[in-house]
């Protein structure tokens, strides 16, 4: 006999090895509450499979019987993240409620058609940290047979994959941002094309604007924006009734914004079935006698937070294109010296024929 806890049971009957914090939480568990009954009584092919998941580091979940009766293991406890408390014995579709229409139509077919599922970078919103939250996922969903054959579950192995989709969306903004940018031969082209960049990834920043400091840093004017037309754009604002502004100035640190609902509603949304709840503004450092030559603002991702990967791919983001605004305004000022060269040549070219003709007149 194996004792846990205030319970003895015969060791052959406990699926639940091991240790670990998920076991843990299942062999605690009340099993005679649920549908399932005790574990005792579960039939081998659901013990075997229980055992298997709790024993691998692949990241599982399994569905069982009519109820869809939720296990997991330790390697998946992370995606439940504060469901983890409540959501091991529960159903299946009250842990993932809010993902169910995506996931649930799935499973069915597990059940009825007897095979596995395939999906790669899956867009889930996990409810699983307080928020709904962008969360990318490549999995299976396998069919599991009772003792006499029939399906009575279904397995997922699943490999988070969110860090991986979202940093290669964002080395793919920052890539073309420079690769484009590089061949703009004026300052209005420079911001232009960098909105133009920032279109294609309205996922991190649903909305983004630019805005130019003038000489004495008391305005700062609106030069481009993405998406192009959208009316939130103000032409010009006053610094000094801006206080954000004015601390993103005094400060040269990226600001954030907490937006009211009605400001909010009249956001564009990017990608996202909601508008952004927040925003940036982040100064575009650059060469100049006040550090800084315009603001890159934006909306922040409802779906994420805005930690310190993100603020840092924001400041890059500003960076670059302050970087690119430079090299236009120096393109544009060495066009001005050269046209100016010009004029002077062509005014020495028509001053001394003028000379010599006076000259040989006299």
């Amino acid at each position: 006999m194996a004792s846990w806890g205030d319970q003895s049971v015969d060791a052959r009957s406990e699926p639940f090895d091991g240790t670990s914090p998920i076991a843990l939480r299942m062999r605690a568990l009340d099993w005679s509450a649920t549908p399932l009954g005790p574990a005792a009584q579960w039939p081998s092919s659901l013990k075997t499979i229980v055992r298997m998941m709790l024993k691998s580091r692949f990241a599982m979940w399994m569905a069982w019987g009519p109820e869809l009766t939720f296990f997991c293991n330790d390697a998946y406890a992370p995606t439940l993240g504060i469901k983890q408390e409540w959501a091991i014995g529960a159903r299946s579709d009250k842990v993932w409620v809010e993902i169910w229409p995506d996931i649930g139509p799935r499973i069915e077919s597990v059940f009825e058609r007897n095979e596995a599922t395939w999906d790669e970078d899956l867009l889930l919103f996990l409810e699983r940290s307080g928020y709904q939250e962008e969360t990318y996922h490549t999995f299976s969903y396998s069919p599991l047979a009772d003792d006499d054959g029939a399906v009575r579950g279904m397995l997922c192995v699943v490999t988070e994959v969110t860090e991986r989709v979202v940093a290669e969306r964002r080395v793919a903004t920052l890539r073309d941002l420079g690769a484009q940018t590089a061949r703009a031969r004026s300052v209005d082209e420079a911001c232009q094309i960098a909105m133009q960049v920032l279109e294609h990834n309205r996922q991190d920043f649903p909305y983004a604007l630019i805005r130019m400091l003038d000489a004495q840093r008391r305005r700062a004017k609106c030069v481009a924006g993405s998406p192009a037309d959208h009316d939130l754009l103000v032409e010009v604002l006053e610094i000094d009734q801006e206080p954000q502004l004015a601390q993103m100035l005094a400060s040269d640190e990226i600001v954030t914004i907490a937006l009211s609902p009605e400001e909010s509603a009249r956001l564009p949304r990017g990608v996202w079935p909601t508008p952004p709840v927040q925003a940036f503004m982040a100064p575009m450092l650059a060469k100049t006698d006040s550090g800084i030559s315009g603001i890159f603002v934006a909306g922040i991702n409802p779906y994420r937070r805005f930690d310190a990967a993100y603020r840092d791919f924001a400041e890059t983001v500003a960076t670059q294109i302050a970087s690119a605004i430079a090299n236009a305004n120096a393109h544009e000022e060495e066009r001005m010296r050269a046209a100016a060269l010009a004029e002077i040549d062509r005014a020495k070219t028509a001053f001394f024929p003028m000379l010599a003709t006076n000259f040989a007149r006299r």
